[in-house]
């Protein structure tokens, strides 16, 4: 039987916009079909943020990896009558046969720095562009904005409640995954928590409630099943003269019998509610016991919560988490940054120019290095041409990658290099882990490189802006470009 991670892994290579085949084929017409390398970067920080979390990577490798036309394939794009038969038969042999280099997953990001770098032919770095934008750009707008709820909470439990308001099967997969990643302890979704080894959470709905002749009946039926996960839902008639009521009398059973319990509260006016339910519980005699709440919930809301002391052990966060809420998409793009001349094997840099300055593109092949002070906090992401080296305790000068004067002077006691060789030739550089263990090293991953930022980085609202800048050499060879595109 097939694993069903195989099931849900798109490997046709139709996924792909269709002006990516009728340009693959006038490539291929052309004898066009050089050595390339392309860019994946995105142009500013979803959520007036001052950081993203790059996730997507690893359903990306499975996807790139193993990415085909088959038969039918071929077919539905005889029937488009557009395409030549000797372009077809090219495609039947269709496979990324490329390397690709990327940051971890997990890792904090930031604009117009290169995550991926594609080096393959440039049919296939073409075909591929919409897999790779497809998988990063959805995954990693969940797991930043997971991480803003996650700092918020001032890295408290975080639950993820969002699979019924999520953009669709596949985006509810996704969504789950990406939050794991982001700082969410648990999911209500089932299947990814088989799939993906979280933990799955759960309390009950207003229905269960409403189910039973009273709510009394309801909590009692629950906690005689569930003994050690009782937490009540209180506010489906009357949260503080009912449901807290209610849910004290089951609870001190629990409690005879060893165990503990909480409350949830799905409505109303949380700050005062959890504070009232609070001195009930404590009154009661039951410190232990928990207050776990949901309703719409943002890292907004849940920062003035948490500042105003609410008494709140745990979030259940939903649909703003798994959409994106106010941002409706991460603004990841993919562009050609240099091609290789076929006789000489030259590498030829190439940039894109835009009315709008801050869509140029910065030329070449490129890596992108951490700078840290002596105390490990990072302090800019330094992109440099692949031939240059950055060593450490050395002073260099940097500059802004579209304000030439803006610049700085900096002499970095670690330099960390964060592309990393993921793919080599069309197969992964090491082993495929199982998926369990991919999420929680790009958590601990997102968690670590978050604790190098300074807070002025992670502020809610009005973050400062970390520096990402050029080294002189790609600074000169992009004003080069410019000086000769404007003759």
């Amino acid at each position: 039987m097939k694993n069903q991670m195989e099931i849900t892994t798109i490997k046709s290579a139709l996924f792909t916009d269709f002006y990516e085949l009728t340009m693959a084929q006038g490539y291929w017409k052309n004898d066009m079909n050089q050595d390339v390398v392309f860019d994946m970067f995105f142009r500013r920080q979803p959520f007036n943020g001052g950081f993203s979390v790059f996730a997507g990577l690893d359903t990306l490798l499975d996807a790139i990896t193993d990415f085909t036309f088959s038969e039918s394939d071929i077919d539905y794009l005889r029937k488009q009558n557009i395409f030549e038969e000797g372009f077809l038969e090219y495609l039947k042999d269709f496979k990324f046969r490329g390397d690709l280099y990327s940051f971890e997953e997990g890792a904090v990001i930031f604009p117009q720095e290169p995550v991926i770098r594609i080096h393959a032919s440039l049919i296939e770095a073409q075909i591929v562009e919409g897999l790779v934008l497809n998988h990063i750009n959805f995954q990693s707008l969940i797991a930043t904005k997971t991480a803003r709820v996650y700092l918020a909470s001032k890295k408290g439990s975080v639950m993820e409640f969002g699979l019924r308001r999520a953009q669709g099967n596949d985006g509810a997969m996704s969504a789950t995954r990406a939050s794991f990643i982001g700082g969410a302890a648990g999911t209500s979704n089932t299947l990814a928590g088989k799939l993906y080894d979280i933990p799955v959470m759960g309390t009950m709905a207003h229905s269960w409630i409403m189910a039973f002749p009273s709510e009394l009946e309801a909590f009692e039926a629950y906690a005689k099943l569930y003994p050690t996960k009782a937490i009540f839902l209180i506010d489906t008639y009357d949260t503080l003269n009912s449901g807290i009521k209610n849910a004290i009398k089951v609870g001190a059973k629990l409690v005879e019998q060893g165990y503990n319990f909480g409350v949830r509260l799905d409505s109303g006016d949380i700050s005062y509610l959890t504070r009232e339910v609070r001195k009930e519980l404590d009154r009661a005699g039951f410190p232990q016991a928990t207050i776990t709440v949901s309703n719409e919930l943002t890292e907004e809301i849940i920062e003035t919560l948490v500042q105003q002391s609410t008494p709140i052990n745990s979030w259940g966060v939903g649909t703003h988490m798994v959409t994106g809420g106010n941002e409706a998409s991460f603004t990841g793009v993919y562009k050609l940054a240099a091609r290789f001349d076929k006789v000489s094997g030259k590498n030829i840099p190439a940039m894109k120019f835009s009315d709008n300055p801050e869509k140029n593109t910065n030329p070449g092949v490129k890596n992108v290095y951490r700078l840290y002070d002596e105390n490990g906090s990072a302090q800019a992401d330094i992109i440099a041409l692949e031939s240059e080296t950055l060593l450490e305790n050395t002073e260099y000068r940097y500059y802004h990658p579209m304000v030439d004067y803006r610049q700085f002077s900096f002499k970095a006691a670690k330099i960390e290099p964060m592309l990393h060789k993921m793919v080599e030739k069309g197969k992964r550089t090491s082993a495929k882990e199982e998926p369990g263990k991919v999420l929680r090293k790009a958590h601990e991953t997102m968690q670590r490189q978050l604790e190098a930022l300074d807070s002025s980085y992670k502020r809610i609202l009005n973050p400062h802006i970390y520096k990402v800048s050029l080294t002189e050499s790609l600074k000169n060879l992009k004003l080069d470009f410019i000086k000769k595109c404007i003759k």
